[in-house]
């Protein structure tokens, strides 16, 4: 018999729980830097060195952090489902904690791509983090982080569309479901999929039916949403 499709899309609530710094907090910062500064379209043509360095410490950072409870637990649950997992994330912590299909919408925080032929991309390893604005790859290309960064593209949102669309369950993880447009995804859900949503301070989405809601954080909803699954 065919396992039933899980799909759960992730937000900077399933990594906060590690250490790693949610994208942008109340007042417009990451990390102290202006977030259109570090990660926009024109702070990337403004000042590429900036934006460079900036990466550079956040894969050092990323080095430091572990998967937590949460992650694992997703991993685990590809014993009784057909799990895909959608992030907003750049960290690999749901590579780390050893799930298998994952979907990456906003890029990937150790891998760098080529800026005249964006389709190549190379991935950086713990001794060679640094990156530059002279940064060549392999090929001979100048190279960027490999970020989707505002005002550009989601360039996987179709796929996660599809996905979403696919579901038998839906699992929406750690995310305010302000940012779109992967808050998007759960209007793509079949009617009558049953929806969870795992957030300690969740959105209101009443416009939305069968959905059920964990009001916790990342590391214990995950557990609630296991034992309601009945694979605790």
């Amino acid at each position: 018999m065919a396992k039933k499709k899980l799909v759960i899309s992730t937000g900077a609530g399933i990594s906060a729980e590690s250490g790693i710094k949610t994208f942008r907090d109340a007042d417009g910062l990451w990390e102290n830097y202006p977030v259109m500064q570090v990660a926009s379209a024109d702070g990337f043509r403004r000042d590429p060195e900036l934006v460079h360095r900036f990466y550079n410490m956040r894969r050092r950072d990323l080095l430091k952090a572990q998967p937590n409870a949460a992650h694992l637990a997703l991993a685990e649950l590809e014993k009784d489902y057909d799990v895909y997992i959608i992030t907003q994330n750049v960290d690999d912590l749901h590579e780390r904690a050893g799930s298998s299909k994952i979907l990456h919408l906003h890029g990937e925080l150790m891998k760098i791509r080529s800026i005249t032929h964006p389709e190549y991309v190379e991935t950086l390893d713990p001794e060679h983090l640094e990156t530059s604005p002279e940064t060549r790859g392999r090929n001979g290309d100048p190279m960027r982080p490999h970020i989707v960064f505002f005002q550009e593209p989601v360039p996987n949102i179709e796929k996660a569309m599809e996905l979403a669309h696919e579901a038998d369950i839906f699992v929406v993880i750690g995310t305010s479901m302000v940012v779109y447009p992967a808050a998007g995804l759960i209007d793509c859900v079949r009617p009558g999929t049953p929806v969870y949503y795992i957030d300690p301070n969740p959105a209101p989405i009443g416009h939305l039916r069968d959905v059920t809601v964990i009001a916790e954080p990342a590391t214990k909803g995950v557990r609630t949403l296991a034992k309601l699954l009945g694979v605790d």
